[in-house]
């Protein structure tokens, strides 16, 4: 770790201390601002090395995914060695790390879930899936590099292509992977759904924590190979929740009015029922938090689904432009990135109020994190679970590197 007072400024509060974790000549990068890398202590997480803010090559040897130990001065130390490693999921008790191999090529090919202790010892192989997922005739490829662990560590959602490298406008699809009993269940396929954030309700209730959020870009464009030419087009992705059984599918009020849409970036007020997504809007222009409640569908219409329950929590803000951000477990805390990022990139902290009633409250401004703002170093801010510290990427120094904040009570 290396401390960085030199990226504080004249507006940056006088308590807060600035670090830099990594500092190799390949870039790092936190993994992302949804993914479930933390134990519930907010003293250990997992970040990588040789890879960007949106992931990793599969073919890179250098490639590692990293426990900081945020008690021992932040030291680093791997927990996985095998080329292809992605989308790690920390359990939620903290006592391990659920992780997959990427062996895939499209139609064929094998993926590998695995598990190792949080301190880097017992490795173990839970399931091969070396052949059509069961009850289809579908192989994944072009996995996802996330996926989401259940808040009673028992299942685990992964989405990946589930072309044939011969079918134009072949699907995409949702894995849910049991943990207890080491199958696999695909719940969702079809050709809008390329880039599903999957996220776990992290409700303890039996019920609630079997929700799923997802994310559909409609009208995106896709070769047989699964290499996406367009990510989403017409009126604009829409966000949903479905049960991890594929039932009950649902709809988020926002986007798809003709005025505002869905920036593709959205998580869990932390362990309630309520949704968090950063939208644009046309008129007036701007970037916008907005929380709500997950209706019924009834033909996508986003914002103006019926009986949509929606709160603006960006209103009391000055002309926002807000894009990426978390919230702490709890859902007390919240911390984003802001426009202007062709200037570096600021970074802010505030506060929630009432539930579904209050906009955010006591927004700090943090500092500029000076960053090129490019796809592959987006800063993709987020918390411990506590929400004592916050965590950010920069190529401030010409590499990608991770930091981290502590923004103090």
């Amino acid at each position: 770790m290396k401390l960085r007072p030199d990226l504080l400024d004249e507006r940056s509060p006088d308590n807060i201390q600035v670090v830099q974790l990594t500092s190799e000549v390949l870039p790092s990068s936190h993994v992302y601002m949804e993914a479930q890398v933390f134990a519930p202590d907010s003293k250990r997480f997992i970040l990588h090395r040789s890879a960007h803010a949106h992931g990793s090559d599969k073919h890179d040897p250098e490639h590692r995914y990293l426990v900081c130990d945020l008690e021992n001065d932040c030291a680093l130390y791997p927990i996985t060695e095998e080329t292809g490693a992605t989308a790690p999921s920390v359990t939620p008790d903290g006592t391990a790390v659920y992780y997959f191999v990427n062996e895939t090529e499209v139609g064929g090919g094998r993926l590998i879930l695995k598990r190792v202790g949080l301190d880097g010892t017992g490795h173990e192989t839970v399931l091969v899936v070396d052949n059509a997922l069961p009850g289809t005739p579908f192989r994944p490829s072009s996995i996802y590099p996330l996926s989401t662990i259940s808040s009673d560590g028992r299942k685990l959602a992964l989405s990946a292509y589930f072309g044939d490298g011969k079918t134009e406008g072949a699907p995409w699809g949702l894995m849910v992977f049991d943990l207890i009993e080491a199958t696999v269940t695909p719940i969702l396929h079809g050709q809008t759904w390329c880039n599903l954030h999957p996220q776990y309700s992290r409700s303890l209730d039996p019920e609630r924590r079997q929700d799923l959020l997802i994310q559909e870009n409609h009208d995106n464009v896709t070769d047989v190979n699964g290499n996406v030419t367009r990510l989403v087009g017409g009126m604009g992705a829409d966000i949903h929740v479905i049960r991890e059984d594929g039932t009950h599918f649902r709809t988020m009020p926002w986007g798809r009015d003709g005025n505002e849409f869905c920036q593709g970036h959205q998580c869990w007020r932390g362990r309630t029922d309520w949704v968090i997504t950063s939208t644009g809007t046309r008129q007036p222009e701007e970037w916008q938090l907005i929380e709500g409640l997950a209706t019924e569908e009834v033909g996508h219409r986003g914002k103006e689904s019926p009986n949509g329950v929606r709160n603006d929590l960006s209103r009391e803000f000055p002309a926002p432009r807000f894009c990426h951000f978390a919230t702490d477990l709890d859902g007390n805390r919240f911390i984003t990135d802001a426009g202007p990022f062709d200037s570096g990139g600021h970074l802010f902290v505030a506060e929630f109020g009432g539930i579904g009633v209050d906009p955010l409250k006591n927004f700090t401004y943090l500092l500029n994190a000076r960053c090129s703002c490019s796809k592959d170093s987006h800063l993709h801010p987020f918390l411990a679970p506590d929400g004592k510290t916050g965590f950010f990427n920069s190529d401030e120094s010409g590499t990608l590197q991770a930091y981290m904040v502590r923004v103090g009570d």
